[in-house]
């Protein structure tokens, strides 16, 4: 997806310079929202040593239909912003940032991405959050993430942790239950929460969680 509709996109940065940077987040923006706009949650999530990369969506939309539309009615756009996500942390790898100490985040359109990104891409992270998203598709196979049993196990207990409201318009809670099975067979440690009555958001609950994921990707790092 080299030539992807959002692959001419800029990546906006905060937080630490990616140079002296121990660690980095990835964060991904929902529908109609910006990587400018995700990329202020460094403020209220960010610690010393940690570098913030948040990738644009071409017209601020990863893809065109609702994450629960049959997978082809969402590309290119859907695999071009997964290969955003897998730029991004090239990007900090590039700065000598291993993938164990890079968080992907995202919030709802950005959120379905970032889990399927993640699913789709197994190996230890340093952490998945998936603020009111789910795995994409009008339905999901665990063998379509599993291969068979080879990605069984392969997230290496990455901690993940799905928040998402029991009443949310967009994300039907039963996909996130979908998700966090899946995330489980391939070896994550997740932490689930179903928020009563939320709607469509981020919480402080939440924030105050990522913030303590986010602490442990430099925490013991030799300085």
């Amino acid at each position: 997806m080299a030539d992807g509709p959002h692959q001419d996109q800029p990546l906006v940065t905060a937080g630490a310079p990616l140079e002296d940077a121990e660690a980095a987040v990835v964060l991904v923006h929902g529908r109609g929202a910006t990587a400018r706009s995700i990329v202020q949650m460094a403020g209220e999530i960010g610690h010393k040593g940690v570098a913030f990369l948040a990738p644009q969506a071409r017209q601020n939309t990863w893809y065109p239909n609702s994450f629960l539309a049959p997978v082809e009615s969402n590309e290119p756009g859907r695999s071009s912003g997964l290969f955003a996500i897998s730029e991004a942390i090239a990007t900090a790898n590039d700065e000598g940032i291993p993938t164990e100490r890079v968080l992907v985040l995202g919030f709802s359109q950005g959120a379905c991405l970032a889990s399927e990104f993640v699913a789709r891409n197994p190996r230890r992270y340093g952490g998945l959050a998936a603020l009111s998203g789910g795995l994409i598709g009008d339905s999901v196979d665990p063998d379509d993430y599993l291969e068979g049993g080879d990605s069984a196990g392969a997230l290496e207990g990455t901690p993940a942790l799905l928040g998402c409201s029991d009443v949310d318009p967009h994300i039907p809670v039963e996909r996130v239950h979908e998700t966090e099975a899946i995330l489980e067979d391939l070896g994550a440690h997740v932490e689930k929460r179903i928020y009563e009555g939320m709607g469509h958001g981020i919480n402080e609950d939440e924030l105050s969680y990522v913030s303590e994921l986010v602490a442990t990707l430099v925490d013991g790092v030799e300085t």
